[in-house]
């Protein structure tokens, strides 16, 4: 690399917790990495925005009292210098299919750069439903943080962000050997269901059992059948919200 990236770096865990600690470690080869995290665990909050919140100095950057999408635009609009890329994990948990990327903090926050026309990419390891919930370690993520880095040394040059605005990486917990990287596009596979008892909901998601038995019903080519073949899943994504004619719609509209 013959240029210094500006990297913007943040996550829905908390700046504290060991995945931005392992992407700020592996991001520092290769750029100058601004921290710009929530202070606490904003997992799941989605594109919720706070609005006005308390920001605080930490040895990684900066800790704000606010969600992922905050950080971002706090980030490029006045914390740090303007990024080259924002970067968002890495988050204890997989974001893998398409229902959950709207609910993810730290896709949303990816997503939030694109809506600004800054490269993103959002970073996620997988924990087996079988081992949730448990602490990770800094060096669990070792291998994803050093795909990401790859991925933010070499994708701009290389005109992936001509078509992509953000990409959403998704990794297996560390085996032995190198672990394979492949493009993936998110799962449509959706089993969700809910049990009532005694005036209390219980919203049951089926999507991370389905991931420790020994048939998965997502094709090859999605990102949840790669991490559950113990690959490294890259989706390249657009914001949401692209529109699209349909001659349907176009009628009923002439016709009001």
């Amino acid at each position: 690399m013959t240029a210094t990236r500006e990297i913007l770096l943040t996550n829905d865990d908390g700046i504290d917790s060991p995945g931005i600690r392992a992407l700020y470690d592996a991001l520092s080869e290769v750029g100058n990495v601004t921290t710009v995290a929530p202070a606490d665990d904003q997992s799941a909050v989605g594109r919720a925005m706070t609005y006005e919140f308390s920001v605080h100095e930490h040895e990684l950057g900066y800790a704000v009292e606010g969600t992922p999408t905050d950080c971002v635009v706090a980030g490029l609009a006045e914390l740090g210098p303007y990024p080259d890329i924002v970067v968002s994990g890495c988050n204890e948990g997989a974001n893998i299919g398409a229902h959950i990327l709207g609910r993810s903090g730290t896709v949303s926050a990816a997503v939030e750069a694109a809506f600004f026309g800054v490269p993103a990419i959002s970073a996620s390891l997988h924990i087996p439903q079988s081992e949730w919930p448990r602490e990770t370690s800094i060096e669990e993520y070792d291998e994803v943080a050093e795909a990401v880095r790859y991925l933010v040394e070499h994708t701009p040059d290389a005109g992936v962000f001509e078509d992509a605005e953000y990409l959403n990486v998704n990794a297996p917990l560390p085996s032995e050997g190198h672990t394979p990287m492949v493009v993936t596009r998110p799962s449509h596979v959706y089993d969700m269901d809910a049990t009532e008892e005694n005036g209390r909901v219980t919203l049951h998601d089926h999507t991370w059992g389905q991931m420790e038995g020994e048939n998965l019903p997502d094709p090859e080519g999605t990102d949840r059948r790669a991490v559950y073949e113990g690959k490294i899943s890259v989706s390249p994504l657009t914001a949401p919200h692209t529109t699209e004619h349909h001659e349907a719609l176009d009628g009923l509209a002439e016709r009001f």
